[in-house]
């Protein structure tokens, strides 16, 4: 499908894959991905209204502040004069994939035995670090080997990106080194 209409906090937006847009503020965190409700989806030739095989996939970017609006009150003669303003909140997302939501069976084998992270994960990791917070890396990286923290490190460079658990990977090789 090469565009949609989605519902995001009770507003349509019309979107196509690889957009960004801001829309009213989403109780998420950035980098979070999330499907918003389709209500339709077209394109290639074909429309179809509220499909249920449909699936929009969209990330949260950042949350952001919407421009300054000044509201002024005055009153001739009188000497009333009132200022106020107001900034909306807002999320900025961007729309990652439009498609359908169920796969065929070969895309689907691979996924049924192991997470996508894990896939690709080297098998020096540490048991379980995909499911792992940054805060979860944190604490238990003293604990793990030299080996286990150095591929642990290299994952995260190559795919993960995450700076909290690169800069807590690299702060607990540099306590072994000094030990």
């Amino acid at each position: 499908m090469s565009y949609a209409i989605i519902s995001v906090g009770g507003k349509q937006y019309r979107v196509s894959a690889g957009e960004r847009l801001l829309v009213d503020r989403l109780a998420l965190e950035d980098g979070a991905t999330f499907t918003p409700s389709v209500l339709l989806a077209g394109g290639d030739g074909d429309t179809k209204i509220a499909p249920s095989d449909v699936v929009v996939t969209a990330k949260v970017v950042t949350q952001a502040k919407g421009p300054k609006i000044r509201i002024g009150k005055y009153k001739q003669r009188t000497g009333y004069k009132r200022h106020t303003g107001f900034r909306a909140s807002l999320t900025q997302i961007e729309i990652e994939s439009i498609g359908g939501g169920k796969r065929s069976a070969a895309n689907q084998a691979p996924a049924k035995d192991k997470a996508p992270a894990e896939r690709d994960a080297p098998a020096s990791l540490p048991e379980g670090y995909a499911d792992l917070t940054v805060a979860d890396i944190k604490t238990a990286a003293s604990t793990w080997s030299a080996d286990e923290r150095t591929a642990a490190l290299e994952y995260e460079r190559e795919h993960g990106k995450r700076k909290g658990a690169i800069a807590a990977l690299e702060s607990a090789l540099a306590e072994e080194g000094q030990d």
